[in-house]
């Protein structure tokens, strides 16, 4: 098995069902898993065989810029984006964090994880 990992993007977004999270905005982790075949692309070094990552970031930017009550939604959307894309991905998974949610106490933040296998 074969993977491509983007760790850690971190993206402000709007997101949220109270009215004060699409004002002000927070920080989001966004860490999305790819399984794929990469054996070809680790013996071309072509672009052409394998998953452009950075194709995978500007979706990923694209989806977290739409403003969107629930965690879940925008994740879901991510994969669908993604599996539209590249179709030759045969899982993914997508972990979003916000960081800074209105709750009470310390915490790092909370996080939604969806994985789907084509």
């Amino acid at each position: 098995m074969s993977k491509i990992i983007l760790e850690d993007i971190k993206i402000y977004a709007y997101h949220g069902v109270l009215p004060e999270e699409t004002l002000t905005g927070t920080y989001y982790l966004v860490n999305v898993e790819l399984h794929t075949d990469l054996w070809k692309a680790a013996q071309t070094d072509d672009l052409s065989d394998t998953i452009n990552y950075a194709e995978v970031n500007s979706i990923i930017h694209q989806e977290m810029a739409i403003p969107s009550q629930l965690l879940e939604y925008v994740a879901g959307r991510i994969i669908r984006k993604i599996n539209e894309r590249f179709p030759t991905i045969g899982f993914i998974k997508v972990k979003l964090t916000k960081t800074s949610p209105p709750m009470q106490g310390e915490m790092k933040g909370v996080s939604i994880e969806l994985e789907q296998r084509f």
